[in-house]
């Protein structure tokens, strides 16, 4: 699927955070049919037993992937989680290169859900899930800041396709 756009990452934030020593420093795509890409790889750090992710950071990527599906389309504003359900498929290594999928499942003036999944570069799902989020103005999530103060952060790079066979 077509990359139409990259969205910015932040300085701290635990997925896209580029500052964050611990973080996973995904990176996020506007795709064609309006949905959410991204690429990223968990380190050592983000493991629970040996060789596998911790379940928490996979919660928290379905966490991500759904909550920047609102920027594919309003970049100006933020949400915050309301309720989540993830549901584990398979272990997930880490130290492997893994893609997500974000995408609507409905929308609301001031609320909206979205299913998400985690892969593996063939497209078995890893994970998946849906959360809904709270469309909040950016003062009342982070008193005297704003969404372009803490998304600054653009990685240019040259991935202009993610392939998403099967995934709806």
């Amino acid at each position: 699927m077509k990359v139409l756009s990259k969205q910015n990452n932040s300085h701290m934030c635990m997925i896209c955070g580029m500052e964050n020593v611990y973080g996973v420093k995904g990176q996020f795509y506007n795709m064609e049919d309006g949905s959410v890409g991204a690429l990223f790889t968990f380190r050592e750090e983000h493991q629970s037993y040996p060789g596998r992710v911790h379940g928490g950071m996979l919660a928290t990527m379905v966490d991500e992937l759904a909550g920047r599906v609102l920027w594919t389309d309003r970049p100006d504003l933020i949400a915050v989680t309301m309720d989540i359900k993830v549901n584990y498929r398979k272990p997930v290594p880490y130290g492997t290169p893994l893609k997500g999928r974000g995408v609507y499942t409905k929308k609301l003036s001031r609320a909206y859900s979205a299913k998400c999944h985690i892969m593996d570069m063939d497209g078995n799902i890893l994970a998946d899930g849906e959360a809904r989020y709270l469309i909040l103005p950016a003062d009342q999530v982070s008193p005297g800041r704003t969404v372009a103060q803490d998304l600054d952060i653009y990685i240019p790079d040259d991935v202009t396709e993610i392939e998403f066979e099967g995934i709806a």
